[in-house]
């Protein structure tokens, strides 16, 4: 059975993992025939989000802790992945990709990459294994491996910025799904268009299906 792992920044759109992503992911995933693991970096959350007023909260939390909600506490620390043991990786979106896994949300194009998300894609890519995206993160993908091609869906800004990371950008719609064969790279838009929960499930389906087709 095929093997995903699936790395997580969070519980939450505005500080960590973007829920419907998350769990629509692993659906999809369980759905065409293969199995996952979720990871998460043990590292703190860049910060809390009260999701009900949108305000800042005085208190601190942990990125992996947090995941755990997600993955019903069977989750391991990122330091462990060993890429020998999975065929893909599989990154949903949130805030928390931007703001936990890297910085993009604060420093744009100049953004910096969580060490152990960056060896993890890094490993991925030298094996020629399926790297996949939703939403937002594919900016992290952007910002590792430089000429790969992309979508974060419309918004020009974030566009701009995927490609002066030396990526390319494709614009797309709900479900689209945007393969860059050559790096083994699949991302499609989520959230980053205005979705709805179908929509999302349709987005994620399509790009696991796509990534199977190339293990």
């Amino acid at each position: 059975m095929r093997k995903f792992a699936v790395v997580l920044s969070g519980c939450g759109v505005f500080d960590g993992a973007e829920i419907h992503e998350a769990t629509l992911t692993l659906w999809a995933i369980k759905k065409h025939g293969a199995d996952y693991q979720v990871f998460a970096p043990d590292i703190p959350q860049h910060h809390v989000i009260n999701h009900l007023t949108g305000q800042e909260m005085p208190e601190t939390r942990n990125v992996l802790v947090e995941s755990a909600r997600i993955a019903r506490g069977n989750i391991r620390d990122l330091k462990e992945f060993n890429p020998g043991e999975f065929d893909a990786l599989i990154f949903p979106g949130g805030f928390g990709a931007a703001k936990n896994l890297c910085d993009f949300a604060f420093r744009g194009e100049a953004c910096d990459v969580n060490k152990d998300v960056e060896q993890t894609i890094r490993k991925m890519a030298s094996l020629g294994k399926p790297i996949g995206a939703l939403c937002i993160s594919p900016v992290i993908l952007a910002r590792v491996l430089g000429n790969v091609e992309v979508t974060i869906g419309q918004d020009t800004g974030t566009a701009a910025a995927v490609e002066k990371m030396g990526a390319r950008h494709k614009k797309t719609g709900h479900g689209d799904v945007v393969t860059d064969l050559q790096r083994k790279v699949f991302t499609t838009p989520c959230y980053m268009l205005d979705a709805d929960i179908l929509q999302i499930a349709e987005g994620a389906d399509h790009v696991v299906a796509e990534m199977m087709k190339h293990m």
